[in-house]
């Protein structure tokens, strides 16, 4: 187990003390074995990820968003159960395989469902299909009788100048020096994350408890939005009252198509965009989240998850497991989950470790999920010639939104037949995966490393579109407070607000294009 080992501050580290520049991160690329690209190959993947300047046509590749990977938009609610399209017979099985983990119902231990045992005691989901419904986008409860199961509240405390802290948070202040993110800590009492679920004789954590109110905005044509902006609170607090430092931050689940080609873009690429002190004074600046990778036992570029917590589909599924169904993994060997200290019945509580599989899912099960995670397919996009996307694209491009949803990418050459299906593949996935400033009306005000209290990472769009065909609803952002396309623009703010404003004074017209166009994603 490695995930506590403390990071050695050493010369090293000091080299990059006082906020690194991106181009002086030398990140790499643990998790892939990369071939070196030719300057030939250099110089072509630059000539096709130049950004488009013409839009009275689709661009060459435009339609499949996965390159080869691509998968036929289908008309219903399985759009983004599929499995990439270049995957070989035999990775179809694994693929398989992995779903039915993914759906797996787990079970409280002890159980004679051997092999399905370790849930909880606490925990949000008995499977990840529960959170990942048709692996679409989550959303928020909308009464008080309606499921929370696809939303989780975050919480952390303020880390006093005398706690122990972790070792991604003592190398971020090596990197970062006096402009390092103040770091935070699970909750003594509740850690990580609230758990609004347990197994029988435990209580759960607590419920969710959303209270909304609603402000204006007009739009150049006369109409009005209205965005609600949500407040989050524990009730039924089953452990006691929380902190009073204690910061709330509610998530919804993110769609997970396309994820394993995220994953294998060369993080080079992904710092090429970055630009942390807006040296081109475009007014978007845009910062590597850097993480702790528990496999490669090093600092990774941050790409999953709301806030980039995560580098790697692996770690981030290892880390699903544990803190919404309870499930220890090799590389979260806790069967517990996120029960602390002060929750001793908890941690003491009768768990499924300890027989053949050693943690209640071992290494080949988690790969296996990970498999699924990694190769779930991306619709083909639709109309791309249609004459008002077209339109709607060009609008896109006018008023800045290429500058953070980077439309392109190509993966890199990855050596073997594992990765052959994301390898050297040209991909349209919208995001720039870095941490941008989004303004005081998104701001959680709990910083995640290195990502502030205001800042996010730029959301993918690719297949955003068929949200409401495959999830039967339309609720974006990461609390999924936006009801609409149109109403998750209006949230943008920070380094966004400029784009935001000129989305509200544009012509009515103009405004419908680019909503179309983000509806052909």
């Amino acid at each position: 187990m490695i995930r506590r080992r403390l990071f050695a501050l050493g010369a090293g580290c000091a080299l990059l003390a006082h906020g690194a520049a991106a181009a002086d991160l030398a990140l790499g690329d643990p998790h892939l074995s990369v071939v070196t690209r030719t300057a030939d190959e250099a110089a072509r993947i630059a000539q096709i990820t130049t950004p488009a300047t013409m839009f009275d046509a689709p661009e060459p590749f435009e339609a499949k968003p996965a390159g080869a990977a691509t998968v036929r938009a289908r008309p219903d609610s399985e759009a983004f159960s599929q499995s990439a399209a270049n995957l070989t017979f035999e990775q179809e099985l694994t693929f398989k395989l992995g779903n039915g983990l993914f759906k797996k119902l787990w079970v409280s231990s002890p159980s004679s469902t051997l092999a399905s045992d370790g849930l909880g005691p606490l925990y949000n989901a008995r499977a990840c299909q529960r959170c990942h419904l048709k692996d679409g986008r989550g959303h928020p409860p909308e009464t008080s009788d309606d499921s929370a199961v696809s939303m989780v509240l975050r919480v952390s405390v303020p880390a006093s100048q005398t706690a122990q802290l972790r070792d991604i948070d003592l190398y971020l202040a090596t990197l970062d020096g006096d402009q390092a993110t103040p770091p935070m800590l699970p909750d003594p009492v509740y850690g990580a994350q609230i758990q609004d679920v347990a197994v029988q004789g435990f209580a759960s954590e607590g419920k969710i408890d959303i209270r909304y109110s609603e402000q204006p905005v007009t739009l150049s044509g006369g109409d009005t939005v209205w965005l609600r902006k949500p407040d989050y609170a524990v009730v039924e607090a089953g452990y006691g009252a929380l902190s009073p430092e204690a910061v709330l931050s509610a998530r919804v689940a993110n769609p997970m198509i396309g994820l394993g080609l995220l994953d294998a873009i060369a993080t080079d690429d992904i710092l090429a965009h970055a630009d942390p002190d807006d040296a081109n004074g475009d007014g978007i600046s845009g910062r590597a989240q850097i993480v702790w990778s528990d496999v490669h036992d090093q600092p990774m570029l941050g790409r999953f998850g709301w806030k980039a917590g995560s580098p790697s589909v692996l770690e981030q599924s290892a880390a699903a497991f544990s803190s919404d169904i309870g499930i220890s993994t090799p590389l979260v060997p806790d069967p517990a989950g996120d029960c602390t200290a002060l929750q001793p019945d908890c941690v003491a509580a009768i768990h499924g470790d300890g027989d053949v599989r050693g943690t209640e899912i071992d290494a080949a099960g988690l790969d296996l999920v990970a498999f699924y995670a990694s190769n779930l397919g991306v619709p083909a996009r639709r109309d791309v010639d249609d004459t008002q996307v077209l339109r709607g694209k060009a609008v896109f491009y006018e008023t800045g939104c290429a500058a953070c949803h980077v439309p392109k990418y190509v993966t890199a050459r990855l050596a073997g037949e594992a990765k052959a299906a994301q390898s050297f593949q040209l991909i349209w996935p919208y995001s720039d995966l870095l941490l941008h400033d989004m303004g005081a009306g998104l701001a959680d005000n709990r910083p995640e490393g290195r990502a502030t209290g205001r800042e996010w990472r730029t959301a993918p769009l690719w297949g955003i579109g068929l949200t409401r065909q495959v999830s039967g609803h339309t609720y974006f952002l990461h609390d999924g407070r936006a009801r609409s396309l149109l109403e998750a623009v209006l949230w943008h703010g920070g380094e966004a607000q400029k784009a935001r404003d000129t989305v509200i004074q544009m012509d009515p017209t103009q405004r419908n294009a680019l909503l179309r166009f983000l509806e052909s994603l």
